[in-house]
C-alpha cells in the first residue's frame, strides 16, 4: 500500500488516488475496530452503573461474589460468609448471571 503511494508520487501519478486510499483505510479501520470497541465499553459502563447491592459479580482476577456495598470508586464484595474484599469499580464485571441460571 505504502509502496504504491510512493511509486505513484515518484512517477508523477495523481496524489488524489493515494489520499483517497488512505481515507478509505481510516474509514474501514474506524468501522471495524474503533466503533465496536466503543459500543462494548458503553454497554459495560451501563451494566456497571446498574449494579446494586446483592448482585452477583466477578472481578477481573476471577473472584466471584456478591456486592455488599457500592461507593463512588470502590465496591465491597462478599466472597464468603463474613469475608469481604474492596475492589475498584472498573475491575468488576456483572458476568455471574449465567452461573445463577444453571442453579
Amino acid at each position: 500500500m505504502l509502496n504504491t503511494i510512493i511509486l505513484q508520487a515518484a512517477n508523477g501519478g495523481s496524489n488524489w488516488s493515494g489520499i483517497l486510499m488512505i481515507v478509505a483505510m481510516i474509514a474501514i479501520f474506524y468501522l471495524f475496530m474503533i466503533r465496536p470497541q466503543q459500543k462494548k465499553q458503553k454497554d459495560l459502563k451501563k451494566q456497571r452503573d446498574a449494579m446494586k447491592n446483592g448482585d452477583r459479580v466477578v472481578t477481573a482476577g476471577g473472584i466471584y461474589g456478591r456486592i455488599k456495598d457500592i461507593k463512588e470508586t470502590t465496591i465491597s464484595i462478599e466472597i464468603a460468609p463474613n469475608v469481604s474484599i474492596k475492589v475498584d469499580k472498573g475491575s468488576v464485571y456483572p458476568a455471574a448471571q449465567a452461573e445463577e441460571i444453571k442453579k
